[in-house]
C-alpha cells in the first residue's frame, strides 16, 4: 500500500506507516467504505425531484410499512373533526361570556360589535364539522376502494408467489409395482403348511 502522507510503500498488514506514522488502516477503511455505491435514490434530493406519482406511491409505501392503513387514516379524520369542533364550540361560549362581561365597559358602539364575537368560535365548530363528515361518508368510501386495491395487489402477489413455490407432493403420481413383497410371503407361507416337515 502506498501511503497517502508521504508516498513511501508499505506492506498491507501494518497499520500505521513506518515512515511518517500515519493511520494506514483508517486510510484503508476509507477506501472500502467509499468502493460501495452511493444510491441517489435513498437521498432527500432524490426525493425532492420525484414525479408527483411517485412520490404518492412512496408516501402510500410508507404508511403500510408503518402499519397506517385508509381506515386508521379515516378514524383520525374523525377523531380530528371532533376536536375541531369541540375547540370551536368552546372559543365561542368563552367569548360569549367573555364578551358579555365587557359589553358595559365599552361604548354601545363598540358593544354591538363585541356581542357578535362569540361567532369568531363557528368557523372551527363548521370545520370539524365538514371533517367528521367526510370521515363518515367520502373517507370510507376511499378507504374501501384502497383496501380493494390492496386486497387485489396482495392476491396477485401470493399467485405470482404460489407460482414460484413447488407445489405439493401428490402421491397419486406413484408408480404402481406389479409385485407385493407381502403377497410372495403368503404364498411362500402357504407352500411349507402343505409339505409340513417332519
Amino acid at each position: 500500500m502506498l501511503c497517502p502522507r508521504c508516498s513511501s510503500n508499505q506492506s498491507d498488514d501494518v497499520k500505521f506507516c513506518k515512515s511518517c506514522g500515519a493511520n494506514l488502516q483508517a486510510v484503508r477503511e476509507a477506501l472500502e467504505f467509499r468502493g460501495n455505491k452511493f444510491e441517489w435514490g435513498d437521498t432527500w434530493l432524490a426525493e425532492m425531484f420525484r414525479s408527483g406519482q411517485a412520490a404518492e406511491m412512496r408516501k402510500l409505501e410508507m404508511e403500510r410499512r408503518m402499519g397506517i392503513t385508509p381506515e386508521v387514516k379515516r378514524y383520525n379524520e374523525i377523531k380530528a373533526g371532533v376536536i375541531t369542533s369541540s375547540v370551536g364550540v368552546g372559543v365561542a361560549i368563552f367569548l360569549f361570556v367573555f364578551m358579555q362581561g365587557l359589553l358595559n365597559v365599552v361604548s354601545p358602539e363598540a358593544a354591538q360589535i363585541l356581542a357578535h364575537v362569540w361567532i369568531a368560535g363557528v368557523i372551527p365548530f363548521f370545520v370539524g364539522l365538514a371533517l367528521i363528515v367526510n370521515g363518515l361518508v367520502v373517507s370510507k368510501r376511499m378507504a374501501e376502494i384502497q383496501e380493494l386495491e390492496m386486497r387485489k395487489a396482495n392476491l396477485l402477489d401470493d399467485e405470482t408467489a404460489a407460482q414460484r413455490a413447488l407445489r405439493p407432493a401428490d402421491t397419486n403420481e406413484f408408480i404402481p409395482t406389479g409385485f407385493s413383497v407381502t403377497e410372495q410371503t403368503t404364498r411362500h407361507l402357504a407352500g411349507s403348511e402343505q409339505n409340513p416337515k417332519h
